[in-house]
């Protein structure tokens, strides 16, 4: 996958890295909407691939990615493998630039809607510009040794494959990881730096101390996604890395937020660097500008950390709009600016923090989750007469779905008559991807309303927060 972040756009084309995650029917949505002419697959993930193309009347070409092993694949059968492919290239080729380099570069799906699959179409030149502020608002220097544990289908890993060639970088792939895996390969290959969504810094702030390994060299770590819990951030200074919270979108490419440190933040308390460092702090340079503005009138936010707005941005890394849909592009710029959702109010030093999400999105371990989406398939319940679906603070996830409902002839707290919160689970992880299922259900008589009969979600939020975490299963789920 990285060797193609290259190939396929110097080939012309445009890459569209999948979310290994989804499920099959998704999938097939996705290439229903992009129309690719071939698919690589690699082996481990041969039978979901197989299972996708089922689905599909019109099928890409397959380019099956074969293991290796001392540079002889080990596994065979396909028709076409990755390999096969490289040895019938021309060496006389020339690498096909972009006659503008507002061009088409790549594709990413923002969620796993079915319905309605978000494409985000970005350029050659946003791009370039996110590759190169990686390294103005990230330590790097020359010569890095970067540890993917960050996917590369998460907006092209935030465009640092195109970042660590730049700077001559050497990256360490992993087919899997765990904390043990994490800290042998940062001894093994004396790894400077990382990046991942908080599931990954609480996995290895969690981690047996059998499964700890102490590193010679300081390791740098980039998280971004749901805010990460300033616990979570001391623990990992404890522990000797060095911790920059960013914020970004799929639309703009990467992290274009970065919680700038200050030097005068040097010397206070542990604990208050690490809520310091939770905030998502001020634009990177590849934006021009970023701010905090009322969605109606479009008047910025005052600089108090209290009033709430819309986070909106413009520069040359956000994307060129969604694919095929000229409606969605339009309201996520309107007013020359692009709209992300997110609502969040502006400290008086300028920084930004992000406080809730106006579309109800959930992040969960990095991934992003449709509480509509979970709703619906909730509501496809026989039993099921209400449910609303909000996310629910989590140590360890970030956060995690979280399910109300109302059930015909409920009799009393806890379930309906043979229906229990595993059925309701068990019900929703067979037509969702496993990572969308809620992890939670709460049983209600009446979910609460306002007077027009919407289901206050504010009110479930809190409601969410005060019942006890259900048992964690969190290292057998990554």
């Amino acid at each position: 996958m990285y060797e193609m972040h290259f190939a396929v756009p110097m080939a012309g084309a445009v890459l569209n890295n999948m979310n290994i995650r989804l499920d099959a029917r998704t999938m097939a949505a996705q290439i229903s909407h992009c129309e690719p002419k071939i698919i690589f697959a690699d082996c481990q993930f041969l039978s979901l691939v197989n299972e996708t193309l089922s689905f599909l009347r019109h099928k890409p070409v397959l380019v099956v990615i074969e293991e290796m092993e001392n540079g002889r694949e080990i596994v065979s059968g396909a028709a076409l493998t990755y390999e096969g492919l490289l040895g019938e290239g021309k060496p006389e080729f020339e690498i096909r630039w972009p006659e503008d380099e507002w061009q088409a570069a790549v594709l990413n799906y923002t969620s796993g809607t079915t319905s309605a699959p978000k494409g985000v179409v970005q350029s050659h030149r946003g791009l370039y510009a996110m590759a190169l502020d990686n390294l103005t608002m990230w330590p790097m220097g020359r010569r890095p040794v970067y540890l993917w544990t960050l996917t590369m289908f998460h907006a092209n890993g935030w465009s640092l494959p195109w970042t660590l060639a730049a700077v001559g970088g050497t990256n360490i792939c992993l087919r899997k990881f765990d904390a043990k895996i994490i800290f042998d390969s940062i001894v093994e290959h004396k790894v400077t730096h990382m990046c991942g969504a908080p599931v990954v810094l609480s996995m290895m702030a969690n981690a047996e101390p059998s499964e700890r390994k102490p590193a010679a060299q300081r390791v740098e770590i980039l998280t971004a996604g749901a805010p990460p819990p300033a616990a979570i951030l001391w623990k990992m200074e404890e522990l000797g890395f060095s911790i920059t919270h960013g914020y970004g979108l799929t639309e703009t490419a990467g992290l274009v937020v970065s919680c700038a440190w200050k030097t005068e933040w040097d010397g206070l308390p542990g604990k208050e660097k690490a809520r310091l460092k939770s905030r998502q702090g001020v634009r990177n340079l590849s934006l021009a500008e970023v701010d905090v503005k009322n969605p109606v009138t479009m008047a910025s936010v005052a600089r108090d950390g209290a009033q709430m707005g819309e986070v909106m941005m413009r520069g040359a890394s956000v994307m060129k709009g969604y694919l095929k849909n000229e409606v969605m592009t339009a309201s996520a710029m309107e007013g020359g600016w692009f709209r992300t959702g997110d609502v969040a109010v502006v400290h008086p030093d300028g920084y930004l923090e992000i406080k809730d999400r106006s579309k109800d999105i959930i992040i969960s371990g990095g991934e992003n989750i449709s509480s509509v989406e979970v709703e619906s398939v909730l509501y496809s319940h026989p039993s099921v007469v209400e449910a609303a679906v909000v996310a629910r603070p989590d140590p360890f996830w970030g956060e995690t779905p979280c399910a109300f409902v109302s059930v015909k002839n409920h009799g009393g707290e806890g379930t309906k008559e043979g229906l229990s919160e595993a059925e309701i689970i068990e019900f929703c992880r067979k037509h969702l991807a496993h990572f969308m299922a809620p992890k939670s259900v709460i049983f209600m008589q009446e979910l609460p309303k306002t007077s027009t009969g919407k289901i206050q979600k504010f009110v479930l939020r809190e409601m969410a927060k005060n019942f006890p975490n259900p048992s964690s299963q969190a290292r057998s789920r990554i």
